[in-house]
């Protein structure tokens, strides 16, 4: 089709000089309410198709650093009620265990949003799936229903898509794959990542019922994207006794084409969900572990900023911009004061 002569359209009749022609004439210019049904289907403009950042990042939070993520919205209602009941009853919020610095001893927290601890990372992914499922509405699909689709020869309860998972059974759950298949918690974040963008694009929710393959679907994506040796799925089939390969396989597919194949997540969104999620713990009485600051780990901190600030320093200078040449200058001359 790339030659001058096609079967469709002869030489004399090529669109870019019907085009042409169209141009030099003098035509009024139309607009989308001029135009009727008979003259044919108006194509509206890509930027009148796409949808406003506004609503994008109220739509995809997964996707936009700005928009608030699902599980903290669901959050803040249990969060509110509890501390709304605990005011009225005069209840105290529990044990204070979070350590605070004095002048003796300097309390610090290992955890970082580039090298998250894995157990407190995997019990805020477990607590934000927990209200994920508490607060849900009713919208589900077959693949990721555990009765159609069961993980284990166990026999499925006839409740179980009504009674709601605790949270220490979602962490057990989380914690045995990420143990046996030897996870990393940067995976847990890019899990619960996903979980989300999985429920914004194909309008669903995560339930009893559909919560342990979204959950494993979801792990088996992310250790693929974010780790250098990923788990292959024959190696989740040894985790998970009863889970076929064929099966596995399916899920995954079916997983992607829900995302769409946007596997992407940004630093901005990576770094929005850790926050957030360490909000969460705040909000639950869940402390990240505080370790009083010793002295080999306060010359490791010392020696991690001197090369910092060496670093920096080399950029300073490499930055700057000299105006005039100073190699000719003899020497500073001194003006001699005048008393009067």
């Amino acid at each position: 089709m790339g030659g001058s002569i096609s079967c469709c359209i002869s030489p004399g009749d090529s669109p870019k000089l019907h085009r042409r022609e169209l141009e030099l004439e003098e035509c009024p210019i139309t607009t989308a309410e001029d135009l009727s049904e008979d003259t044919g289907t108006y194509l509206q403009h890509i930027s009148d198709r796409e949808l406003p950042d506004e609503l994008a990042q109220e739509e995809n939070p997964s996707d936009h650093p700005k928009a608030s993520t699902l599980f903290l919205n669901k959050s803040q209602t249990d969060v509110r009620e509890k501390r709304k009941s605990n005011y009225l009853n005069h209840m105290s919020p529990g044990l204070l265990t979070k350590k605070y610095s004095s002048c003796s001893t300097i309390f610090i927290d290992d955890s970082t949003v580039s090298q998250p601890n894995l157990k407190s990372t995997i019990k805020c992914v477990a607590l934000a799936i927990y209200y994920h499922i508490k607060n849900r509405d009713s919208s589900s699909l077959d693949i990721f229903d555990e009765k159609k689709h069961p993980l284990s020869r166990e026999k499925v309860p006839d409740d179980y898509s009504v009674v709601d998972p605790e949270h220490k059974l979602i962490y057990r759950f989380i914690r045995t794959l990420f143990s046996s298949a030897q996870l990393t918690a940067e995976c847990a974040i890019v899990t619960l990542v996903y979980l989300e963008r999985l429920l914004t694009y194909a309008e669903m929710d995560i339930c009893p019922s559909n919560w342990k393959r979204i959950v494993l679907g979801a792990i088996l994506l992310a250790s693929k994207v974010w780790d250098d040796q990923a788990v292959w799925n024959v190696d989740y089939c040894q985790i998970l006794k009863d889970i076929t390969v064929e099966d596995m396989n399916e899920m995954e597919r079916h997983f992607l084409e829900l995302l769409q194949f946007n596997i992407n997540v940004p630093a901005s969104v990576y770094a929005k969900y850790y926050f957030d999620l360490r909000s969460l713990a705040d909000d639950n009485n869940l402390s990240f572990p505080l370790e009083p600051l010793s002295n080999k780990r306060a010359q490791k901190l010392e020696a991690i900023s001197r090369l910092c600030e060496d670093k920096y320093k080399d950029l300073k200078k490499s930055a700057m911009k000299r105006s005039v040449s100073a190699d000719n200058l003899i020497g500073i001359r001194t003006s001699q004061a005048v008393l009067s």
